[in-house]
Formats: C-alpha cells, structure tokens, sequence
C-alpha cells in the first residue's frame, strides 16, 4: 500500500477553492481515494490545519475539512519522544523559517519510513521526501 505524508499546504489548498494548486490538489486526491492510498499525518498538522483554515477561510472550511477530509487520515498522535526529537531537528536546523510543525513531520516520516509528501512546502524536497503532485 502506498503511504502519503499530508501536510497542512496540501490540506488547505484542497479546502481552497481559489487556491492556485486547488484544481490539481483536488484531482490527485480523488485519484488517490480511488487507488487505495494511505493518508497520514499527525495532530500538530491538524491543529494548524484547523487554526488557518479558520482564520483565512471561515468556519465552512473547518467544517468541510472535519466531514470531508479529516475522516480519509491516519493520524499519528505526537508522544513527548517525537515533540523532543523534532525540537532538537528545529534547534539544529537554525532556520526561523522552519517550523515545529514541519520538523515533527520530518521526524515521523523519517521514523515510520515514509516518503513521500502531498505539499506546497519545498522544506519537504530539501529533506529529501518526494513532493506530490510532483508537477509542483
């Protein structure tokens, strides 16, 4: 089975609809549906998933992801082991632009031997994890 990695870019450009990837975010992801793939993530990403897409889109968007996507995700709970390695990826990568979120992504990834990622956030190609869709 093949397992792909979400990230919160990914996550909000399917909620937006004016989004300029939305259109093909959307048809990979039905595509994806209809193939059997594994979905997975961890509950950081939902938490600014939810934050964003409130502020940016409206409650709608909260909604539509809870009853729409959120039930096609496998969501690994982040334990104080995870949250402790991703801080020291965070601290060591002595980058402002990377963040929590993305370091604990990168971490669970590495651990659970995923590689590929639905996202619009090159941090993941720069980790060496395959963006989807790959004509980004």
């Amino acid at each position: 089975m093949v397992r792909v990695f979400v990230d919160t870019s990914a996550l909000l450009t399917l909620l937006n609809a004016d989004d300029t990837h939305h259109r093909t975010a959307h048809a990979h992801w039905l595509q994806w549906i209809e193939q059997g793939v594994s979905f997975e993530t961890h509950n950081y990403v939902l938490v600014e998933s939810h934050a964003l897409a409130q502020s940016r889109l409206g409650m709608g968007a909260v909604q539509g992801f809870e009853t729409a996507i959120l039930p096609l995700l496998t969501v690994h709970w982040v334990d104080p082991q995870l949250h402790q390695s991703a801080i020291q990826l965070l601290i060591a990568s002595n980058r402002r632009s990377l963040s929590l979120v993305d370091c604990t992504s990168f971490v669970l990834m590495g651990q659970t031997g995923m590689s590929l990622a639905f996202a619009f956030d090159q941090h993941f190609a720069e980790q060496g994890f395959r963006l989807l869709p790959e004509e980004q």
